[in-house]
């Protein structure tokens, strides 16, 4: 494995792998994330798409989806099926919304298109 990606999907792997150890050991163990620093990595890096990542109740329902072997920490196993779950619920969203319209046509267009004509 090279240190630079090569690829958008290189990248988006690295990072992913970066991200989570930005906030794990910063209490405990540095392979996994507690419930303080999943909040704080949930706020920081996903509070766009996770609006109540403030919310105590809501990072605690997260981790216990989360937390499949009940150890009270999530693993980097259990970080990426958090990130693919919410990849996928993205996906689903965009593919369920409307297309943007069409933007004005501009003068220059509309010149063009009756100069076809």
């Amino acid at each position: 494995m090279s240190k630079e990606p090569s690829t958008n999907l290189e990248s988006a792997m690295q990072m992913l792998i970066k991200t989570f150890h930005k906030y794990s050991g910063k209490e405990g163990d540095k392979f996994t994330l507690s419930r303080g620093e999943l909040r704080e990595l949930l706020t920081e890096e996903l509070g766009n798409y996770l609006g109540n990542a403030q919310d105590k109740d809501a990072v605690e329902r997260v981790m216990s989806d989360l937390d499949a072997n009940n150890d009270g920490e999530v693993d980097f196993t259990e970080f990426i099926i958090l990130m693919g779950a919410l990849t996928v619920a993205c996906n689903d969203f965009f593919l369920d919304s409307p297309p943007p319209k069409n933007k004005p046509e501009s003068k220059s267009d509309a010149k063009d298109g009756e100069n076809k004509e």
